[in-house]
């Protein structure tokens, strides 16, 4: 895994209060683009999602959204996507997500980014997964959730970084895939060094 091919952004439906969160999800998008990395999402027009995904169109990158049938109408699918793959639930949105990324990346966004991503982390703790995950950090948004995560780790209740998930965090957009490519470079490594040579097996 260490080419970041396909990148899973979590991000809200609607656009919030900050504008600099709108400037950041097209920015990102604009990035996705141009450093032809694809984008998997939740499928949306409206909101950050929008303005994620049309500003990756925008430059000629690839768009995949994913999307609960009964949601469909509700966050208005985006019908310009290359890929609108409709599924039966969350469960089903949250896996297919999962299964089509090398990365994932939270921008700001209400309960169910914060559902999302905190799912991946779970995940990644339970060693179910390697991937790396970011949060985009935009205006200090996702302050209060790192302030959080330190807080359990000084009671013990969160294992350190070296032992449990590593959560990225990147206060500036073009900080991201850099910061995503190399952990997931960090991660062939230690698994080539931690390698067993077959006539040892």
């Amino acid at each position: 895994m260490s080419d970041i091919r396909n990148v899973c952004v979590y991000c809200g439906s609607s656009g919030g209060g900050d504008p600099r969160f709108a400037e950041a999800a097209a920015a990102f998008g604009r990035t996705l683009a141009a450093e032809r990395v694809g984008l998997v999402y939740g499928g949306g027009a409206d909101g950050l999602m929008g303005e994620l995904a049309t500003a990756v169109l925008a430059g000629g990158g690839h768009v995949t959204g994913i999307i609960p049938r009964f949601l469909a109408r509700r966050e208005n699918a985006l019908q310009s996507a290359h890929e609108m793959i409709l599924v039966d639930d969350m469960h089903q949105r949250k896996q297919a997500m999962f299964d089509r990324a090398d990365a994932f990346v939270a921008l700001p966004g209400g309960i169910g980014t914060l559902e999302e991503l905190v799912e991946q982390m779970t995940w990644a703790q339970l060693g179910r997964h390697k991937k790396p995950i970011l949060v985009a950090n935009i205006n200090g948004f996702w302050d209060p959730l790192l302030g959080l995560i330190a807080h359990m780790r000084a009671l013990a209740l969160v294992p350190s970084p070296a032992q449990g998930v590593n959560l990225l965090v990147a206060d500036r957009i073009e900080d991201i895939l850099p910061k995503l490519r190399e952990a997931a470079r960090a991660v062939v490594a230690a698994e080539k060094k931690m390698a067993v040579p077959a006539d040892r097996m």
